[in-house]
Order: structure tokens, then C-alpha cells, then sequence
């Protein structure tokens, strides 16, 4: 079969019409890790009336215990779905093992690292070879720390970044108790043992998490621990990088606090920058969740224009709308 991409294999394993909206999933074999078995599903949504008439690319990364239906729902609800009907051309990413993408021979060892120094460069290539255009990008959560850790290590930049928004995205929070290292050593040894952590079980999504991604992100909060990898300090990074940047926050996310969010957006040596707190005390309705956030009804109407308006102008203040959005800190 014909690959999709000059760039390494792709293949189109499904084309089918969503109501009033087009959906293509790929299969990615970017074969640039370690792992030659990696394979990453990216469904792009679209209006399916004008198929050519392709807009602004944008790139949407789930977080943990999660998969592109945070995005996406069956019935076509989302903020994926509210932009692929704004004329955006809307990509979606599956990290290893989650969704249609299979779980590669090495899943268990998976780290954001992996995710950050091989997934999403590979992602970003495809689709802007696809859309001619540089992809903005959104995360959510884990999805938002991957990129931070891309932008920090210098894994995207500005030739494949036209924006990035990062919501709940933080890595300031301190579990202290991993500070004693026999409680570190204790949680890695179960972990390595439980190869994967159930999302369903756990009552944390519909999808497992890779035992790495747990035991890295114990690392990055024990007693010497960093924002990084062996090689990169991805916090130190952060300073570096000068892309278009918007974070976001919720009042009444317990998971990863406004005070958190705010420190990683302090880090960011971007020119062109805003934060934006979800919460009554800044104009909003209710001070919203980790999740509501992006997945509620309040979110619909109060969250996701100011995202559209975002990613048709980065560069312009959303000063006006709520008190407490600012261009820069």
C-alpha cells in the first residue's frame, strides 16, 4: 500500500462521514525511536461538505487515562468538533497505546520523554506536510505537559509551531512524601510490577497509563528531582522558547492548582504570552474543574470562543473579555 507521507509510512486506515463532519484516521510508523514499534493513530476532522477547502491546522493532545473522545464525542461533540466547524483543519493524536493507537512492544517503559523527543515531532512534520501550513497546538493536562517538555528540550520550536495553549498544565506541585526516598524506591518497585495503571479501575478515564509515565513523574518530584530528562532540563528550557504562548487554569482544579499552572507560565521566555484563570473571581460563571475545563456546557460558550479567537490571533491580547487575561506578566 501507498504511504501517505514522504516522510516515513502512513497509512489511512478509516474515512467516514460524522454528520457534517469528515473523519480520517491515520496510522503513523515514524520508526525515529528506539521502539520500531511504534505506531500513532491521528484522526483529522474536517467539514465534510468542503473537503478542500482546508483551514488553519491545529493539533489537540489528549491527557492521561485518556484518548481523542476528550476531544471528540460519537455524537460529534467537542471542542475538536466545535473548530472543525469554525473551517479549522482539526488533528487529534493518540499517544502510544491509547485509542486506535496499539501498544508498542515496549509500552510499559513509555515516558513523556518518548512522547516529547520522537511522537510529537513526528505528528508535527505529518501534519504540516498534509496542511502546507505550521500546526497550533493544544493540550490538556499530561498532553500539555508533553509539550512543555517539547518546547523546554527543544523538540518543537518555532519552525513547527505556529501557538501553543497549555490548560492544567503544571509541574510545581510537590507530593512531599516523594521527597523520602524509600517512599520513591517502594512506589517504582510496585509500579514496575503493575506494568500499566487502570484508567477504568481507578475511576480516572477510559484508558490505561504506561507504569513509565508514573514512575517519571515520580522522579520529577523526588528529593533531586527536575523538570527533564537525563540529557535535557526541560524547565531550564522553558526560557528559551519563543513561541505564541496561552496557558490556562481553573479555579477549582484541586489536580494541577492555578498557583502551579502560573509558575510554568512565568518560565516561559515567549514575548508573545497570556494566562487566563477559569474562575468567578475573573468573570467566568463557576470556577471550573480540571476536566470541565474543556468538557462541560458552561465550557462550551464561555471556554471554547476564546479559544478560537486565540488561534485566529495569537498575537493579540484577549484583554477585554475577563479582567484577568493579561498579554503579558
Amino acid at each position: 500500500m501507498q504511504s501517505s507521507s514522504n516522510l516515513f509510512p502512513v497509512a489511512l486506515i478509516s474515512a467516514e462521514r460524522r454528520g457534517d463532519l469528515s473523519e480520517d484516521v491515520y496510522r503513523l510508523k515514524p520508526g525515529n525511536s528506539p521502539d520500531g514499534t511504534v505506531e500513532l493513530a491521528v484522526t483529522r476532522l474536517g467539514l465534510a461538505d468542503v473537503p478542500e477547502n482546508r483551514g488553519t491546522p491545529i493539533i489537540l493532545l489528549h491527557g492521561s487515562f485518556s484518548n481523542r473522545r476528550f476531544w471528540y464525542s460519537p455524537k460529534g461533540i467537542g471542542l475538536g468538533a466545535y473548530l472543525a466547524r469554525r473551517g479549522f483543519d482539526v488533528w487529534i493524536p493518540e499517544m502510544r497505546g491509547h485509542g486506535l493507537s496499539k501498544r508498542n512492544h515496549d509500552y510499559a517503559r513509555n515516558r513523556v520523554a518518548d512522547y516529547a523527543r520522537y511522537d510529537l515531532p513526528a505528528i508535527g512534520a505529518f501534519v504540516r506536510e498534509q496542511s502546507g501550513q505550521k500546526p497550533h497546538w493544544v493540550g490538556h493536562s499530561l498532553g500539555a505537559t508533553t509539550l512543555a517538555a517539547a518546547l523546554g528540550g527543544q523538540h518543537l520550536g518555532a519552525p513547527m509551531v505556529a501557538s501553543v495553549a497549555l490548560f492544567g498544565c503544571q509541574v510545581s506541585r510537590t507530593h512531599w512524601p516523594l521527597k523520602i526516598p524509600p517512599v520513591e524506591w517502594g512506589g517504582r518497585f510496585i509500579l514496575k510490577r503493575l506494568a500499566q495503571v487502570s484508567g477504568p479501575r481507578f475511576k480516572r478515564g477510559p484508558e490505561d497509563e504506561p507504569a513509565g509515565v508514573m514512575i517519571e513523574a515520580m522522579r520529577w518530584n523526588g528529593l533531586f528531582g527536575r523538570f527533564g530528562d537525563a540529557e535535557r532540563d526541560w524547565w531550564k528550557g522553558l526560557a528559551e522558547v519563543d513561541v505564541p504562548l496561552l496557558a490556562v487554569s481553573a479555579a477549582g482544579d484541586r489536580q494541577d492548582p492555578d498557583w502551579a499552572c502560573r509558575q510554568l507560565f512565568e518560565q516561559v521566555g515567549s514575548e508573545h504570552r497570556q494566562y487566563l484563570c477559569l474562575g468567578r473571581k475573573h468573570g467566568f460563571t463557576e470556577d471550573f474543574g480540571h476536566v470541565q475545563m474543556l468538557v462541560s456546557k458552561t465550557a462550551q460558550t464561555e471556554v471554547w470562543p476564546l479559544v478560537e479567537r486565540w488561534l485566529k490571533d495569537p498575537l493579540t491580547p484577549l484583554v477585554g473579555t475577563h479582567p484577568e487575561i493579561a498579554a503579558t506578566v
